[in-house]
């Protein structure tokens, strides 16, 4: 057998013998990209304090990868097909490498983004490549189980991307969080070439480039209203972004459905199991990625844990992924994919709901079993909903499914990011004020407003500055003010939640209402290829 694998899957006869050992390197792939937005988490208070980064900054570092990965895949996802999936995938790690090399030398805020947007544009490569090849490589009757690896890695990514950087913050500044990137993602690029095959689609047709542009247009503005708005205030550039987004999806879906050969068929939203799945990952991805992005500051910042120690608790939430994608497993073939789905649904909408229970006095202990819920609802509910979503694509769009499923993931991140991150903010603040709104200057109240953080930090210099009274007198209105930041975050902590929660069971009825029972999960408005039919008629 050749070190190089030169076969095309469409030229092969049987299911490729290396299919499983592709699946480590898709898996390597996918982890180190969604690592890339959780290892950020624990690593914002040292990039804070170096780069001297605003409330602003600091958000924009982090979304400055957001917006090119929601906006791009499915034009990525479309041209992976058309020209080679493995190519494309090859390409994505390499552009991924450059931006965690530039992000790891620079030291100015806007070079950092600008990094950080390198980074997602290859990160709306790798995604759907690694779903679409994972499709092609792999035969129907093993396709679940491989997407549930695929799912289980996402999740073991959100818990994993915190603990290696917290273990490599220990000893190196941030900038090793970047640089981490590359070894992972060289023995990416060698492991694609040697176990993953070619793929292409074999009749894939003239590519919809307006619609492309009308899609990365709509996505592209819909995340940046969502991220600026509700931290910043509705100014002119938000709403804009949101009448631009507006007016750019009915664009696309009049463009679309008038289009002989369009880059997603919007029709296919008609069919209720991918409707249903669409809506399943928006919003399940919205509630876990909003509990964990402010779970994980109330660990650092109110428990005191450092990076490390926040990356080790975890931990039970990947285990939990895979208790989850094992159960799906034997599960779903026997009970169908929706009761999965809302099972898992419904596990995580009850995860955010116990947080809702937070005060200043709680410990890590109360977060365990938020954690290990939300890890075990993804890997019960997540994997038959992409499987369904992937399904419903002929072979000559895998890249597009992809595309799809990641940018209804990566969207329901970001606005739960957003939006959850925009209420926990404001509860914090109006609590704070009235907690001691009358005894800070008003530079420091602003400061400590901001943020948790920021509350911190001025808690230090009031301790660092005696007052008249003396050392004594100064340490003890640090620690009421430290007391009173404590009790605000948790406050917004609890708010937060029960909003949040509530959001995430009114998708659950959602959800329920637009999936089909057993019997339509499987029907004619899944386009297949010839291929396809005979395998599920048991012929191939």
């Amino acid at each position: 057998m050749p070190f190089l694998a030169n076969t095309p899957v469409e030229k092969m006869s049987e299911p490729y013998p290396r299919r499983w050992w592709a699946l480590v390197v898709l898996c390597l792939s996918l982890l180190i990209v969604v690592m890339a937005n959780t290892s950020l988490i624990v690593a914002a208070p040292d990039m804070t304090t170096d780069l001297g980064l605003s409330s602003s900054d600091l958000q924009w570092v982090i979304d400055g990868y957001t917006v090119p990965y929601a906006a791009l895949m499915l034009v990525l996802g479309s041209i992976g097909d058309k020209y080679s999936r493995r190519g494309a995938l090859v390409l994505g790690l390499l552009v991924f490498a450059g931006g965690s090399v530039m992000g790891s030398q620079v030291h100015h805020t806007d070079l950092v983004i600008t990094a950080r947007a390198i980074m997602g544009v290859g990160a709306a490569v790798v995604m759907p490549a690694t779903l679409s090849l994972l499709v092609a490589i792999f035969p129907r009757r093993e396709r679940a189980r491989a997407i549930t690896a695929w799912t289980a890695t996402s999740g073991l990514a959100i818990a994993v991307g915190p603990l290696v950087a917290g273990w490599l913050l220990e000893d190196h500044a941030w900038g090793a969080t970047f640089l981490i990137n590359v070894p992972i993602a060289v023995v990416a690029v060698l492991g694609a070439l040697a176990l993953v095959p070619p793929s292409r689609a074999e009749q894939p047709g003239r590519i919809d480039y307006v619609g492309g542009l009308l899609s990365i247009v709509s996505v592209g503005s819909l995340v940046y209203a969502t991220i600026e708005g509700p931290h910043f205030g509705w100014g002119r550039g938000p709403v804009t972004a949101a009448v631009v987004a507006g007016v750019g999806l009915v664009a696309f879906v009049g463009w679309e459905l008038r289009h002989p050969h369009p880059m997603l068929n919007v029709r296919r939203f008609a069919h209720r199991p991918f409707s249903g799945s669409m809506l399943a990952v928006l919003f399940f991805f919205f509630g876990t990625f909003g509990a964990i992005y402010y779970a994980t500051q109330f660990l650092q910042f109110v428990l005191g844990y450092s990076a490390l120690e926040t990356g080790v608790r975890l931990l039970p939430l990947a285990g939990a992924v895979f208790v989850g994608a094992a159960i799906t497993g034997r599960l779903t073939p026997k009970l169908g994919m929706k009761p999965m789905v809302v099972a898992g649904m419904v596990i995580g909408t009850a995860a955010v709901l116990l947080l809702t229970g937070i005060d200043k006095g709680s410990v890590y202990t109360d977060f365990l079993p938020t954690m290990t819920m939300l890890g075990f609802a993804i890997g019960l509910s997540v994997s038959p909903a992409t499987d369904t979503i992937m399904g419903s694509f002929p072979e000559s769009e895998l890249g597009v499914g992809g595309g799809a499923n990641d940018t209804a993931l990566e969207l329901g991140g970001s606005l739960g990011i957003a939006i959850l991150g925009s209420l926990l903010g404001t509860a914090y603040r109006d609590r704070l004020t009235g907690l001691v709104g009358g005894h800070l200057p008003a530079a420091a109240l602003d400061t400590a407003k901001d943020s948790v953080g920021g509350g911190t930090a001025v808690a230090e210099q009031v301790a660092k500055n005696p007052a008249a009274g003396g050392p004594q007198q100064a340490q003890a209105q640090a620690q009421a003010l430290l007391d009173a930041v404590h009790e605000a975050f948790a406050h917004g902590v609890a708010q937060t939640s029960m909003i949040g929660g509530i959001i995430m069971a009114a998708g659950t009825l959602i959800v329920l209402a637009v999936l089909p029972g057993r019997r339509g999960e499987t029907g004619p408005e899944q386009e297949t290829t010839e291929e396809q039919q005979k395998e599920q008629a048991g012929v191939a």
